[in-house]
């Protein structure tokens, strides 16, 4: 399944143009506020009618304005999760789950059943929604709109109106249903800690253009397309598995291609597929082997492209034995160092520099340990 977008679209003094493919797993739309992101999932959603274009979901023409085509929301089988849950207040979890079912046709317990343990529902579904969490809530709201059987899920920044508690709480059911639904979900969203976490595709919007589209792992290394109030958070994602725990010192090493990575300790099993986030902010940079340092990971790579300043500051990409690490250093430090590409080097990164959302789950299939 995939979604093709081609469509142009003005609102006041505001234009969207965008032309845009979504595969299957999950793709971000990601960009500031703003940027036209919103706007196009409604579109999409059939909320919003473009000025010209098309939208085809799964082989579909949902919107053509040239054939005068523009199915009515109502007919698209498009679940669509909002910033709150939208739950009705007077009725129970399992009534709130029901009424998205009746929207689709074909469905059966045993579909409710499946969703219902997929997102951690089944101790909830007797409660009133004022008796959820915010994080309940929401995983409510998109059992709901899976039970609609959609082509399509879209998820307008689900996670803005959580406290950082309740998105930890949320996240791995977002992972989850990225991996075991097999629908194709767009979600919106200006956190790139969310979106580095969670995406397959990423697509970067600005000033309503879509300024880049391809795997997130690539688009992270591109520390110049992102805007300038997600550039501290930018950086390399790696593949890794769970390797061991250190309970003495409540760390966990992970392996990945580059070397292994100590982080404070996750709670996952041995052989766990992870996926983490090295921000080009942590890294230090060495041309010998580092000694008598706190910093407890340091892997050998050999620098391959030093990219053009940007004030003081400048990225550099290192290969790590096929994993690349995007560093950035002052260019003070990249002229004193003699730094070129193809001089072998050290890479340190602190265990600290490491949290809760630098580190998630890669889709499944991800990672493989004979690349």
């Amino acid at each position: 399944m995939s979604v093709e977008i081609d469509i142009g679209h003005r609102l006041g003094a505001f234009t969207l143009e965008a032309r845009l493919s979504a595969p299957a797993g999950l793709t971000a739309l990601f960009g500031p506020s703003g940027s036209g992101k919103t706007s196009l999932v409604n579109i999409v959603a059939g909320l919003l009618r473009p000025d010209r274009g098309r939208v085809v979901v799964d082989g579909e023409v949902l919107v053509d304005i040239e054939r005068s085509i523009f199915v009515p929301a109502h007919r698209r089988r498009v679940g669509y999760v909002f910033q709150e849950g939208r739950l009705f207040p007077h009725l129970s979890v399992r009534q709130n789950l029901l009424y998205g079912r009746w929207f689709a046709s074909g469905g059966n317990d045993r579909d409710a059943g499946h969703i219902i343990d997929l997102l951690g529902i089944g101790a909830l579904l007797d409660r009133r929604p004022a008796a959820l969490s915010g994080g309940e809530k929401q995983r409510i709201a998109i059992g709901r709109a899976l039970l609609a059987k959609p082509r399509i899920v879209l998820m307008d920044e689900p996670l803005a109106s959580l406290d950082e508690a309740r998105k930890a709480e949320i996240l791995p059911y977002i992972e989850r249903l990225r991996d075991r639904s097999r629908v194709p979900i767009v979600y919106v969203s200006h956190s790139l800690a969310e979106v580095t976490r969670l995406a397959t595709t990423l697509i970067v919007l600005a000033d309503g253009k879509v300024a880049a589209t391809g795997p997130t792992d690539q688009i992270m290394q591109r520390l110049d397309l992102l805007p300038p109030s997600a550039r501290a958070e930018a950086g390399s994602l790696l593949e890794s598995r769970v390797e061991s725990h250190d309970d003495a010192f409540a760390l966990t090493t992970l392996r990945t291609r580059a070397g292994t990575f100590r982080v404070p300790r996750v709670d996952l099993a041995i052989g766990h597929p992870v996926r983490i986030r090295v921000r080009a902010r942590d890294i230090i940079v060495a041309t010998s082997a580092p000694q008598g340092l706190s910093a407890i990971n340091t892997l050998r790579g050999v620098v391959t492209e030093i990219g053009v300043a940007d004030g003081p500051a400048v990225d550099i990409r290192i290969d790590c034995a096929g994993d690349i690490l995007v560093g950035r250093l002052t260019r003070y430090s990249v002229e004193t160092l003699g730094l070129r590409p193809g001089l072998p080097v050290y890479t340190v990164v602190k265990s600290v520099a490491f949290d809760r959302r630098s580190i998630g789950a890669p889709m499944q299939g991800a990672f493989d340990e004979d690349a």
